[in-house]
């Protein structure tokens, strides 16, 4: 019986400590956010067309003009649209952004692992899903600086498309959720600690 004793003891002290609803409520929350943060996300990368601007669209992926009769015409080569630096520069915001995607799927992973396996190992998890998180911001902001550095010439406040805005808003969500995640981990019972039994 002593050995199983303290064997029940070990385990009981490896378990996580019961969290508040207030503390689950919030990380449901910041789960939540990051999955709409990767869906608009992933809509703006998709689409790709950003900026409207003297009968141009510019896109992540085509440029397109509008010709007199309205009609859209693109093409691929984006060297078309006469913007020095145009196949480099959209070349490396296409890859931000796109990248910043994947990290946030891995981040947005641990931190669902987290909660649902409850082990002495869920904070650590927590703590790299929110940095992978503030990772894909980072990589979004670059992405976003990029694209608006080499067309600096065509930006006018009405001329971003509404994927545009989905990456802006998603960008700034990243960078909420990760602190939010980070803060919210700083300032909780600490699961790793051992109970007193």
């Amino acid at each position: 019986m002593t050995a199983i004793a303290v064997q029940a003891q070990w385990l009981l002290s490896r378990r996580r400590p019961k969290r508040s609803f207030f503390e689950t409520f919030i990380r449901s929350l910041i789960i939540l956010c990051v999955a709409i943060a990767i869906v608009l996300s992933s809509i703006a990368v998709c689409d790709g067309h950003w900026l409207f601007a003297q009968r141009k669209l510019f896109g992540l992926w085509h440029f397109c003009t509008i010709g007199n009769n309205s009609a859209l015409k693109c093409a691929t080569n984006l060297s078309l649209a006469n913007v020095r630096g145009m196949n480099i520069g959209i070349t490396l915001a296409r890859s931000m952004v796109s990248f910043a995607v994947v990290v946030a799927i891995f981040g947005l992973e641990l931190l669902m692992v987290s909660q649902v396996c409850e082990d002495i190992s869920s904070r650590r998890k927590w703590s790299m899903g929110s940095v992978l998180i503030l990772f894909s911001f980072l990589l979004s902001s670059v992405g976003i600086l990029s694209f608006l550095i080499l067309l600096r010439d065509y930006i006018t406040v009405t001329g971003f498309t509404l994927t545009y805005w989905c990456e802006f808003i998603a960008t700034f969500l990243f960078f909420l959720n990760g602190i939010s995640g980070l803060h919210l981990n700083s300032i909780t019972f600490p699961w790793n600690r051992v109970r007193k039994i």
